[in-house]
């Protein structure tokens, strides 16, 4: 199939420290953006920064991605706990429509006026590779005319739940979101998935932003060439391959169990 081409991608993540006690590189909570946003939750003010941050690395206004020829899809595995968590226990003025995942990228379309086809993808870096995946796919069946793939991991306000289960975890829980922007490219993009582990060697722990953290310190680096972004998840391995020739036919292989 064919690749599409990365415009831009913005990233805001915790910057890297020596983890606190609590395992949790944290971002805070980033100021409202208006009134209609006061009561957004952390997960939905990231993400909007996020936006703004990929609009700022393309050199773009926001009426570049509104309207219906932009589609959006969202990739997490933790985002939405914490709004959860809050809403059960009563804390701050969480209201029940911001315990859903779909809340974030709702904010995000209406904030930037987006219109298009729109997914979630719920799960770790194979999602998140997915989600790039099925951006591909309806840029090169002409289904939209760009592709903004958003992911959103926060981890402060459940850090005693992930401490209590540290083998799932690699390092440090580090909070980040980033939105990736796809066009149509050149080259091919194949996606792969079987079962796997992790080898042992990651020091920071993105969950569904690993992928999007590796394109953009990749873009950051200023690398160019055929590249490949992986990630393991629950005993689950993907891998999405970016290459400079176009196929004679497009290849997926998925052997989940």
């Amino acid at each position: 199939m064919r690749a599409p081409a990365v415009r831009a991608i913005g990233l805001v993540r915790a910057p890297a420290a020596v983890a606190p006690p609590s395992g949790v590189l944290s971002l805070g909570r980033p100021a409202p953006r208006g009134t209609r946003s006061r009561r957004a939750t952390r997960e939905c003010l990231l993400a909007l920064s996020a936006v703004d941050a990929m609009l700022a690395d393309a050199g773009s206004l926001p009426s570049a991605i509104a309207g219906e020829g932009t589609a959006l899809f969202f990739a997490t595995a933790a985002a939405y706990a914490a709004s959860n968590r809050s809403f059960i226990e009563g804390g701050g003025s969480i209201h029940f429509a911001y315990t859903a995942p779909a809340v974030v990228p709702a904010e995000v379309a209406i904030e930037f006026a987006i219109g298009g086809p729109y997914a979630i993808f719920i799960g770790g870096p194979p999602a998140t590779l997915r989600a790039i995946w099925q951006a591909a796919m309806l840029l090169e069946a002409g289904a939209c005319d760009r592709a903004l793939v958003l992911a959103v991991e926060i981890f402060d306000e459940c850090a005693d739940l992930y401490a209590r289960a540290p083998r799932f975890t690699a390092g440090p829980l580090v909070e980040a979101a980033a939105c990736l922007w796809l066009e149509p490219g050149q080259g091919s993009i194949s996606f792969e998935s079987g079962r796997g582990r992790r080898t042992g060697n990651d020091t920071e722990e993105f969950f569904a932003c690993g992928p999007l953290v590796s394109l953009a310190r990749r873009r950051r680096d200023g690398t160019t060439g055929s590249f490949a972004l992986s990630g393991v998840w629950r005993g689950e391995r993907a891998c999405l391959s970016w290459g400079d020739e176009e196929p004679a036919a497009a290849r997926v292989r998925d052997d989940r169990p």
